[in-house]
């Protein structure tokens, strides 16, 4: 998500009807939702007497446009809010704008007119099911929109050439407190053995960040007669389609296995790591992916939380994590550890772009202006960063020399000594 103070603005191709707007990701703090503002811009020459509407709405698709027959549509609107804007239904001055409409009234002059709505709180987030490189157009998703357009009467038939939409995101970030770390243990007996087998597995914590390893704790006391040949480790995710039907669809976004064994009377201690990214599953069909804007890169889908007394079938799309634990002993000893993928709350702003566009970048070189305040320099530097996957090089106009393990750049960004200017 952009830092920047920037200002969204799209234009219909008759000229009658613009929208501009401050910001295009709102957020579900699950008791609340950010409210959507922004100010449309008429020009009554082109109006030729029409009104200005504007509408904000939420889709569940689960088709491509092109495949709508028949009068049939494979899309579904969850919620649908219409206001007039123009003629306006009450003085524009009297009216409590936020800051951002402030300013653009004040800039855009008497032909601009603000607009508020506010998300119902039991609407889903932004997600969309991943296509295969063959699929075109839009496949299954929950997209939000606002869509300004002018017609004689709301209930009129819109133009295509009067009308400017713009999409939107609604997106949830982690919850505050750390949660109680997940761990599950099982025993399980064997016929022809007198002592059981018996394993625990266990995360760190409960919610982990898009981009975070997960380290997976694993004992095994095998005081069966069996031997462990393999154990393998993943992590699924789930995505239940919960509103035309019930489907589900798990996929394996990380694995390790190491081929790790388990003799009789033997016990293994160890602690495996697993990074779930999409980079890693940008090919695979029906990964839940969050939803993103145009030209825009995402992640994958983050987990879902639902306001409690809301129904899970009006959600659309919801999304789970759990890691898996197999044994291999001739049949499968299994474990589940759920778990939530989440995005922080950009309460560090910078920081967590920078961390965002730097940490979890491809091998490439960046040049980007930092201040260090670390016992290294304690200096605004201009600095040259060679980004590989395990380690940064950094390097000042003085010729100095320091590397950085990712783990530390990542430590150092969170807590504010290395920051943008």
């Amino acid at each position: 998500m952009s830092t920047k103070n920037v200002v969204f603005k799209k234009i219909c191709k008759d000229k009658s009807v613009g929208v501009y707007m401050g910001k295009r990701d709102f957020v579900d703090r699950v008791d609340s939702v950010d409210p959507v503002d922004g100010v449309v811009i008429i020009d009554p020459e082109a109006l030729q007497g029409r009104k200005a509407f504007v509408t904000l709405s939420c889709i569940f698709r689960y088709g491509r446009d092109d495949m709508d027959v028949m009068g049939i549509s494979f899309r579904r609107e969850l919620y649908m809010s219409t206001r007039q804007v123009y003629p306006p239904l009450q003085d524009r001055d009297k009216g409590v704008h936020t800051r951002m409409q402030a300013k653009l009234l004040r800039k855009l002059g008497d032909n601009a007119y603000p607009f508020f709505f506010e998300f119902p709180d039991n609407l889903p987030c932004s997600v969309a099911l991943q296509p295969s490189t063959s699929d075109v157009g839009k496949q299954c998703a929950v997209e939000f929109e606002i869509k300004v357009f002018s017609a004689e009467s709301q209930d009129a038939k819109i133009r295509k050439r009067s009308t400017v939409k713009l999409m939107l995101r609604k997106v949830q970030y982690a919850p505050e407190g750390e949660g109680v770390a997940p761990s599950v243990e099982t025993t399980r007996d064997f016929v022809m053995s007198d002592k059981p087998l018996h394993v625990k597995a266990s995360l760190d914590k409960e919610i982990y960040y898009h981009g975070e390893t997960l380290k997976v704790h694993v004992i095994v006391t095998n005081n069966s007669s069996k031997n462990i040949k393999n154990i393998i480790i993943s992590v699924d995710q789930v995505a239940n389609v919960v509103l035309y039907s019930n489907d589900s669809y798990v996929k394996c976004v990380a694995i390790e296995e190491p081929g790790d064994s388990v003799a009789p009377g033997a016990t293994l201690q160890k602690v495996y790591k697993l990074l779930p990214v999409l980079a890693n599953n940008r090919e695979r069909r029906g990964i839940a992916l969050d939803g993103k804007l145009k030209h825009e890169d995402t992640n994958l889908a983050s987990s879902s939380i639902v306001k409690e007394g809301v129904l899970k079938e009006v959600m659309g799309i919801m999304v789970s994590y759990r890691v898996m634990v197999k044994l291999i002993v001739g049949g499968e000893v299994g474990l589940e550890v759920p778990f939530k993928l989440m995005h922080p709350k950009p309460d560090a702003g910078k920081r967590l772009h920078l961390m965002n566009n730097i940490i979890y970048s491809t091998i490439t070189t960046l040049r980007i202006h930092l201040s260090i305040n670390n016992r290294w320099k304690r200096v605004k530097l201009n600095l040259n960063l060679l980004v590989f996957p395990v380690f940064f090089i950094a390097a000042n106009s003085e010729g100095e020399v320091r590397w950085f393990s990712k783990q530390k750049v990542n430590k150092m960004i969170l807590r504010g000594s290395i920051s943008p200017e």
